[in-house]
């Protein structure tokens, strides 16, 4: 007789046992993926492990499972960091019908026959990796998602695309495919989201047959170099929603039959060359949201109707538009954003405009409306920029303006309005930009501006503004451009204004009285300076000439006295005139300066003598003086930075040339065995002159208030009347330089060595950049400024060109002007808009840095020889990476001496992408230390 217990137990291992196989075959495909195929360097599949023979992975990091057997049916590994090539070795899970590998590093090609395993996959995401060549064939009636957007991919779209019946997203933005958009992809009825933009396509038509696909919801084609006319059969697309064609060169009108897609929220049509007039029927569309049609030739009048639509964005701009403004545009309740300018629209704006809608941005600039300016853009309290410059409105800015807390980008200048600003407008803390110029604003500015803590430019020329500048404006730390032209302004320049990051100063034609301040030289990165026409007087401040300005105009005052040396040159002429009592030896037409006579210039020998014999004599007796009088005092002056068991005594014996381990440009380097067995470093800096208390006295601020862990620690100071010396920890290897460059490479013959200094090293210069409060910009980053301790961990050190970037705009005394007088920083590391500018920037570092990460890669010096005349590293690396013909150009530059595993050149040559950005020629496009950081982490 049968036991039913014993068949059901039968069954249950028969049904179960297949699952198990499952189990293990899925977990070996994963683990032998993970181990042979990708690079896990953010260790994020750590738990990808067998720990068991019937090991489910179904827990496993990215995976899931069906839930009613366990089998795998996804892996997402989207943002993991991951690298490699395509782990095609996925595809054998037979289950598996996701994959979702997006935004990593993966890379290489793609053949078709790589992806032949993957014919049962729905979804499939490669977008933002490094994946080149052509594009491969998918044969699959399976698919539903493609996505391969945001990688290198080139040539044409395969004809097997057009096979893929059951594809609803296509996704290939964002490439380099570079044939025609091809008829054949109108084949695919189940689309909803097409997406080809961003591609260098060759010039074409958008195909008819796009026509085809009446489940289309998104259609993106942006810069897809699109000729010729929308097509008609466009009108087919009846359930889209997003229409982007943007960026393109179609022409002819706007066709009619956009009206009958009834789903449209978005219609994006700018930068194109259409032509016509905006259709009326577009106000058919029921469920539209956002208008775009900018930067066309599109003429005629907005229609009244579309002007009544509910919209949340209308930019009509750079068009030829004409005629007045509907008044019925005011009762939307959805507008955020209004944009006409450069039209030629007329009349009065409709009154009411912003008071039912949320209004942010508001730009009419360049058209000819007229009469007072709608008093309600703020009635939402969400207004952000107002632009209405070129126009011919008059009247006062309403007062409501002044009560608009969310203004911060504010443009009215050109118009013919007048009276005085609202009192709260001088006070609105979010404002950035501010332009009233060419109108008839008067009255004063008000003390309230010290409240614009955000503003970057003050624009005010060309109006009736009268009064002193307040000194409130000095606290505006990120203003860097004053033009008070053309007004009334008097009284006196208010000194405290170098303490402004100013780039422009341009004050010419008021009534400004008193002494050009000397201070103004020390505006480093001041390029532009008029103060012509005013009631100027004194001499031309020697300071001056420390500035390199493109535009310098001190003409039409009254200034006296001899033009100093440095702008004694023709180029200066022009600004210089106008100025009766100035004279020059040679400069003309300006006067000679008068001669002294010799009798005169005997008597002025003879008493200059004299003063300084008294003076000589004074400094002596109170010397002398004070050495008798007060014996018990120290002739030096102590700090202390760190906790020390050490007294200053212990250091001065061992000042002697056998104890010298370095000789640099602030001083000599002495290495000292302390009694109680610790070793410190003594830098005892060249003199007591000028630029050695520079130095002295930039290592004691900036050191003296950081403690990071990839930073030198300074431990003490002492400074005399004779001398000046820093006391730091002691750093067992040296410099990276010496190490690099010299006989103790053996320690760095690794890459993983290496690359721990420069994350390291990364590290220490983000702290400064982003951590430290003001910010420091340490203006020499190079390999001998990295020491290495025992365990070659790097420390940044020698800060003493350092400064902070409010020392940058000059600190009060003339120090910060005169250190940024001359290029600063060692030859090769220099970033190449420094030299010109003299401009202290994070992104100055941002470029020395990549440097030392191609020498850390190259083991070559910045200048080496062997990369020929004229060239340095920067310059010699670019030109490998670009040459036709080095297909294996990391493996060209690698230190030979440096021992590099298959693996070790994949992530060097990361680390030289990311060395490659920061030594970008145009400060704009390096990334910033703490990106470098995380893009060097992300290599690991």
């Amino acid at each position: 007789m049968r036991n039913p217990n014993f068949e059901t137990l039968i069954f249950c291992v028969s049904f179960a046992l297949p699952f198990v196989v499952s189990f293990n075959g899925d977990s070996q495909i994963l683990t032998r993926v993970k181990n042979s195929q990708l690079d896990d360097r953010s260790g994020k599949l750590r738990d990808w492990v067998i720990l068991t023979p019937d090991q489910s992975p179904c827990n496993w990091t990215g995976i899931r499972c069906e839930a009613r057997n366990h089998t795998v049916i996804s892996i997402d590994l989207t943002g993991y960091g991951i690298s490699g090539g395509f782990p095609f070795e996925f595809c054998r899970i037979r289950t598996l019908r996701f994959l979702y590998l997006a935004d990593n590093f993966l890379n290489g090609s793609l053949s078709s026959q790589a992806f032949s395993p993957c014919f049962r996959l729905r979804e499939f995401d490669l977008s933002d990796n490094l994946f080149i060549g052509e594009l491969p064939d998918f044969a699959s009636n399976n698919l539903e998602v493609l996505r391969l957007s945001n990688n290198n991919f080139s040539g044409d779209i395969p004809l097997s695309f057009g096979h893929m019946r059951s594809l609803k997203v296509l996704s290939l933005g964002g490439n380099l495919l570079d044939g025609k958009i091809p008829s054949f992809l109108g084949n695919l009825s189940q689309l909803t989201n097409f997406e080809l933009g961003f591609n260098p396509f060759k010039a074409s038509h958008l195909p008819k047959e796009i026509g085809n696909l009446s489940k289309l919801e998104v259609l993106w084609l942006s810069n897809s170099n699109l000729v010729g006319e929308i097509p008609f059969s466009i009108g087919n697309l009846v359930s889209l929603k997003n229409l982007d064609l943007s960026c393109n060169s179609l022409s002819g009108k706007i066709p009619e039959s956009l009206s009958m897609l009834k789903n449209l929220v978005q219609i994006e049509l700018y930068q194109n060359q259409l032509t016509g007039e905006l259709p009326e029927s577009l106000a058919e569309l029921p469920a539209l949201l956002r208008l775009d049609v900018s930067q066309n030739s599109l003429t005629g009048k907005l229609p009244k109707k579309i002007a009544a639509m509910p919209l949340e964005s209308l930019n009509l701009n750079d068009n030829f538009f004409i005629g007045e403004i509907p008044g019925v545009l005011a009762s939307n309740q959805h507008l955020t954003q209004l944009k006409l300018f450069n039209n030629s629209f007329t009349g009065k704006l409709p009154s009411d405009i912003g008071k039912f809608c949320p209004l942010e941005e508001f730009d009419v600039s360049t058209n000819n409306f007229k009469e007072e300016l709608p008093p309600f853009l703020c009635y939402q309290k969400k207004l952000q920029r107002i632009v209405v410059f070129k126009n011919r409105f008059s009247g006062k800015i309403p007062e409501s303006y002044g009560e608009c807390e969310s203004l911060n980008y504010v443009r009215m200048g050109d118009n013919t309005l007048s009276g005085n600003l609202p009192e709260k407008f001088w006070g609105r803390t979010l404002i950035q930009f501010l332009e009233l110029e060419n109108n008839h604003f008067e009255g004063s500015i008000s003390s309230s501006i010290s409240a614009l803590q955000q503003l970057t430019s003050l624009r005010l020329s060309g109006n009736d503004f009268s009064g002193e500048i307040p000194v409130g404006i000095c606290k505006l730390k990120n203003l860097t451009q004053i033009n008070l032209s053309r007004n009334q302004f008097s009284g006196e320049l208010p000194h405290c204004i170098t303490n402004l990051k100013l780039q422009a100063l341009d004050l010419q034609d008021n009534e400004f009285t008193g002494e050009i301040p000397p201070t103004l030289g020390n505006l480093p990165a001041l390029l532009y300076l008029d103060l012509s026409g005013n009631l100027l007087s004194g001499k031309i401040p020697e300071d001056l000439t420390k500035l390199r300005l493109n535009q310098f105009n001190l003409s039409g005052n009254y200034l006296t006295g001899k033009v100093p040396s440095g702008f004694n040159q023709e180029y200066f002429v022009a600004g210089l005139l106008d100025n009766p009592n100035l004279c020059s030896p040679n400069l003309k037409p300006l006067p000679p300066c008068p001669r002294i006579k010799p009798a005169t210039l005997y008597v002025i020998v003879i008493i200059t003598s004299c003063f300084l014999l008294l003076i000589g004599s004074l400094i002596w007796f109170f010397r002398t003086r004070s050495k008798f009088l007060s014996k018990t005092r120290l002739p030096y002056k102590v700090i202390s930075f760190q906790r020390i068991e050490f007294s200053e005594a212990e250091i001065f014996p061992f000042l002697k040339d056998e104890c010298i381990i370095g000789t640099g440009g602030s001083g000599r380097v002495y290495k000292v065995k302390l009694k109680s067995g610790q070793t410190v470093a003594v830098k005892r800096l060249w003199g007591v002159k000028r630029e050695a208390e520079d130095v002295f006295k930039s290592e004691t601020e900036t050191l003296g208030r950081i403690r990071h862990g990839n930073i030198v620690k300074l431990l003490m100071c002492c400074s005399g009347d004779e001398f000046r010396i820093l006391v730091y920890e002691y750093m067992e290897n040296g410099s990276l330089g010496h190490v690099l460059h010299g006989d103790k490479c053996a320690g760095l013959a690794d890459w993983p060595k290496r690359f721990t200094i420069a994350v390291g090293a990364a590290q220490g210069l983000a702290y400064l950049h982003h951590d430290c409060q003001p910010p420091i910009v340490h203006r020499d980053v190079k390999s001998n400024n990295i020491l290495l301790d025992a365990e070659m961990r790097p420390r940044v050190a020698d800060f003493g060109l350092a400064k902070t970037l409010q020392i940058e705009v000059g600190d009060g005394d003339g120090g910060g002007g005169a250190a940024m007088s001359r290029v600063a920083g060692t030859h090769g590391y220099i970033a190449p808009e420094y030299s010109y500018t003299l401009k202290v920037t994070e992104k100055s570092d941002v470029y020395s840095f990549g440097v030392v990460l191609l020498e850390l890669i190259t083991g070559k010096r910045p200048n080496d020889p062997s990369f020929g005349e004229n060239k340095d590293m920067v310059k010699w690396v670019t030109e490998v990476a670009l040459s036709p013909s080095s297909a294996e150009w990391v493996a060209e530059i690698v230190d030979p001496r440096m021992k590099a595993s298959a693996s070790d050149l994949k992530e060097i040559e990361k680390v030289l992408n990311v060395a490659l950005q920061c030594t970008s020629a145009f400060p704009i496009n390096r990334p910033s230390m703490r990106k470098v950081v995380e893009l060097l982490k992300d290599q690991w």
